[in-house]
């Protein structure tokens, strides 16, 4: 589809890096080594993406050498088996996540800084992390824990959760993380899936100033995963105030650590599985995908010290639950010789300025965030400057749906005008991100910097063509070292391939809709399976969110369009609206002229609801697809477990809107 006219705004130039900036950036120095060393000069960031993706045998075998990876046996050939699916990279190599993790080892600087809600901030030095993750991974290989084994983590974001997944990576195990604010039937589907022989849990855990017993829960899982052998019980909060939980065969996490060990690394084939993750579906059966010790390496090496521009004595802090993917993802920074800071509670208690108070005082110099998160600070007239000085602060990473326009502004003016502001989308499905950032470009609003090197990210019509300055399928056309080695229990890798490959045999389509500008940045759309189709008109969701959430008087929005199978479209915009207001005529006009004149005149809905929450999944994602399948008469239980969402009670306006929409519209609409 062409891109919309409602484009203006995008494009504005906000921020360029100083030439200063950009020649001290791990991104100008790794460019002056590939021409130092390997004769390859390029002028530009896009010359050296082209370079990458058209010679990937030689990019990805310079990013082990130039990071110098820890590891054993002949780099060639970067390629055993080159098809998508199925590629298999650098099969006579073996290493290990956690050594290479623990040849940062400083002692300048801590390895984690942790805040959580009950205690305060503390430090973790590197000496104490590698200490702590030696003494469990003996306790762990004394149980018959090994290579391949899986280990199951219900725990908060917590440097315990950080010690026991290097643990298991050190010895060769397989990590899968469910966050404790997920219920036992949605933790269920993921973790039966893979039949875990040892589970890591808190008994509790704090969030929004209150504490969350989870003993029962982890009851419950227990009596559903008879391959569970032994619980390894992390205390929270509650420890103490009730007795001991009586889970079978529990062992205390203090005992874990207790006896000393030598650190030792298993080494093991470049695509050892390293961790398994799962889809971030509302229902049904999640897929688990399993990503490998090396391809997480390598990509997370480039990924965090190229396009994040991370580097020893920089602190990054990534607000996210232990079950999205985030979380997995700034463990590698720690590659880069960073530290990390582990959020553990609301970043909005005990008032919303606490999180910036954190930021501050802790000098972190990275923040990630959904994009969810900044919006509602700017609709709350949040004010970050005002709170702290923010010196160390330069960039801030957002995520999980696309950043509007308007937030990009004030983010210039309401947090700090010199600002690295970087809108990253990527995913669960390879660990990483397609199009981010490179800390030698500008910033545009409302625009995506660059793809990422060594992601051949183009955009597809309908054809299968690649197009520039018009919204197409998202695809990847080579290989990459973090697409999923397969699905768990894949037979025949049948799900992995309709998953991906089925659009464009040999190619890969994420599934969202993407415009690459003639400048080569890029501007998301949302999903391409909740697209509104209106009139034969097809458009991206985020592109009447951006309009509708630009009104001061909107806090949040989704729109689902209701033509399914030829029935007339019907498409109704839900809108939550700042505390205290109600949607009036006047407003309802003023919402629907903005989409007539910054959107689409055929995209204007036919009804404008207010509502007080939009249902949101764990990781904050808007549950169109769900909600669209219930207003077309699926029932509730069938669309989304309440358990994996961050606000279950929403559903019940939608339940009833349906139930009021399919008495309302005229037989066979």
């Amino acid at each position: 589809m062409q891109a919309d006219a409602s484009s203006d705004g995008y494009g504005q130039l906000l921020w360029t890096p100083s030439a200063e900036q950009a020649a001290a950036s791990r991104m100008a120095d790794y460019q002056a080594w590939l021409a130092r060393e390997h004769g390859i000069h390029t002028t530009s960031y896009h010359e050296l993406w082209r370079w990458s993706i058209e010679d990937i045998d030689r990019f990805w075998s310079s990013i082990w050498t130039y990071f110098d990876v820890l590891g054993e046996g002949p780099l060639t050939p970067v390629l055993g088996q080159r098809e998508m699916p199925g590629a298999q990279w650098f099969p006579n190599t073996r290493l290990n996540y956690a050594e290479n993790i623990f040849r940062q080892a400083s002692t300048e600087r801590p390895a984690l800084i942790a805040r959580s809600e009950d205690a305060p901030p503390r430090e973790l030095s590197w000496a104490e992390l590698e200490r702590d993750t030696a003494a469990l991974a003996a306790f762990l290989r004394a149980r018959g824990i090994g290579p391949g084994d899986r280990v199951a983590s219900y725990m908060p974001n917590r440097p315990e959760t950080v010690i026991a997944f290097l643990a298991c990576a050190s010895i060769g195990a397989i990590w899968s993380s469910c966050a404790p604010d997920m219920g036992p039937t949605v933790v269920l589907d993921r973790l039966r899936q893979i039949e875990p022989r040892l589970l890591f849990a808190t008994d509790s855990y704090s969030y929004n100033g209150k504490q969350h017993d989870r003993a029962p829960q982890v009851d419950e899982l227990l009596a559903a995963l008879p391959s569970v052998r032994h619980v390894v019980q992390v205390p929270g909060p509650m420890q103490g105030s009730r007795s001991t939980p009586a889970w079978r065969n529990r062992l205390d996490w203090a005992d874990a650590i207790a006896t000393p060990a030598a650190p030792r690394y298993e080494r093991v084939p470049f695509d050892h599985p390293l961790w398994i993750v799962y889809s971030s579906g509302t229902t049904g059966l999640h897929k688990a995908m399993v990503h490998s010790h090396g391809g997480v390496v390598l990509t997370h090496l480039k990924t965090c010290a190229l396009q994040h521009d991370l580097r020893p004595g920089d602190r990054l802090l990534f607000l996210g639950s232990t079950g999205w993917i985030v979380w997995n993802f700034q463990l590698g920074a720690l590659f880069t010789g960073a530290s990390i800071v582990l959020y553990d509670g609301n970043p909005n208690w005990p008032d919303t300025g606490a999180l910036w108070r954190f930021i501050d005082e802790q000098r972190v110099s990275h923040l990630g965030c959904g994009a969810a998160y900044l919006i509602a600070a700017k609709k709350d007239g949040l004010r970050p400057r005002d709170i702290g000085a923010l010196t160390q602060l330069r960039a801030i990473n957002v995520t999980g749906s696309p950043l509007p326009v308007d937030a990009y502004h004030w983010a210039y003016e309401a947090i700090k005008p010199d600002l690295w502001l970087a809108s990253i989308s990527g995913g669960t499905d390879i660990a990483s991100g397609f199009v981010a950032c490179a800390p030698t470009l500008p910033v545009h609003a409302g625009e995506i910097q660059c793809a990422e090197l060594g992601v051949a990210a183009f955009a597809f019509n309908d054809a299968g063509q690649p197009v520039v300055d018009e919204v197409g399928e998202l695809v990847i056309t080579q290989p990459m070292p973090s697409m999923p080695v397969r699905f768990w229990n894949d037979e025949g890798g049948r799900r992995y391939r309709e998953s991906y490959f089925e659009t464009f045999p040999g190619v890969w389509r994420h599934g969202d809709w993407i415009r690459f500008t003639p400048r080569h940045t890029s501007v998301i759309y949302g999903r391409s399976d909740s697209t509104i189709n209106r009139f034969g008109i097809r458009m991206g969701t985020a592109e009447i969110y951006r309009v509708v959430e630009e009104l001061p008087e909107v806090r949040d929005s989704l729109v689902v369009d209701l033509e399914y199978l030829g029935r007339p479209s019907f498409m109704p915009l839900f809108v939550v609206l700042q505390p205290g207001l109600t949607l009036d005529d006047a407003l309802r006009q003023r919402i629907t002229e903005q989409i007539r004149s910054k959107a689409s005149s055929r995209h204007v809905p036919n009804e404008v609801v207010q509502v007080d929450d939009i249902p949101r999944t764990l990781s904050g994602k808007k549950m169109e697809v769900p909600v669209r399948k219930l207003l077309l008469g699926t029932a509730a239980e069938k669309v989304a477990s309440p358990d994996a969402m961050q606000n279950p009670a929403s559903l019940g306006f939608f339940v009833a809107y349906a139930a009021r929409l399919a008495s309302a519209l005229p037989s066979g609409a």
